[in-house]
This record gives structure tokens, sequence and C-alpha cells, in this order.
């Protein structure tokens, strides 16, 4: 009778060579993806990224810098409970970006002042868009904004 040497951490188990094919044949693991910004909670979601990506965005169009500021309260001219960005720049101009639901992809409004005035027209914002992102958010209200001529030398 033969003695086989047994497995041991200074005498490993010869190599298998079916298992060492079926590891070479096996797709590499998939990559997991980050989640999506949008992916984050509506009260995380606007005071961390779209505030901040905001002001950015007004900033690089040669704007001044705004007072930004996120809060639930009363939609201007409809009256309607809603979550809004209030925006203030210098010229007493101001806007609210409002979500009907705390959600970005809800219905959104947009409502301008400029003056002491308070906003007399309530726009629809964002409503042919199927999904809305953290950068269709920033370029269409910076691009709203800028389109009043309220940023940079226009």
């Amino acid at each position: 009778m033969t003695d086989s040497p047994q497995p041991s951490p200074a005498n490993p188990a010869p190599p298998n060579p079916a298992a060492a094919k079926a590891a070479e044949a096996a797709p590499p693991a998939a990559k997991v993806k980050p989640p999506a910004p949008e992916d984050r909670p509506f009260a995380e979601f606007v005071p961390q990224l779209l505030l901040p990506a905001l002001a950015m965005e007004i900033q690089s169009y040669g704007g001044p810098d705004p007072v930004l500021s996120f809060e639930a309260g009363t939609m201007p001219v409809a009256g309607v409970d809603s979550w809004i960005v209030r925006g203030e720049l210098p010229g007493e101009r101001r806007f609210w970006l409002c979500f009907t639901a705390p959600d970005i992809q809800a219905a959104k409004t947009i409502a301008l002042a400029e003056g002491l005035g308070a906003p007399s027209l309530l726009e629809s914002f964002l409503i042919d868009e199927r999904k809305t992102t953290l950068a269709l958010l920033v370029s269409r209200l910076v691009q709203r904004l800028n389109g009043q001529k309220w940023l940079g030398p226009n």
C-alpha cells in the first residue's frame, strides 16, 4: 500500500484541472453600478445635490451668487402646498421652483418676480421630459433665468 500525502498548508492539494477550466470559463462578476443621484431621497437630493449644482451653474454664467433655500410651503399664485426651491438674485429678482410632491419626477412649476411685487404667473416646468435628472433640472432652470436676462452680461 502506498502512502499518498494528505493536503495541508505546507503541502497543498494538487490542482484540479476541471475546476481551473470552470473558473476560466465563468464570466467576470458584473460591476455594481452606483445609484444615480436622482435615486436619492428627495429630502437629500434637493439640498445636497440640486442647490449646490444650481449655484455653481449660475455662477458659471457670470451670474451673481444666488441665495437658495429649500422648504415646504405654499406655491405662489396657486396657493397649493408644495416643496419649493426659492432663489434670490441681486436686483430683487426672485424665483420659485415648485414640486407638487416630494419627488423630482413630480409635476413642477416655476414662478418669477422682479422688484417688490409678488409673482403673478405660474408656468409649467419640464412637462415634456420623460425622466428628470439633476443635470436637466439645473440646465433648464438656468436657461430659464438666463432667458429673463437675469444672469451675466446678456
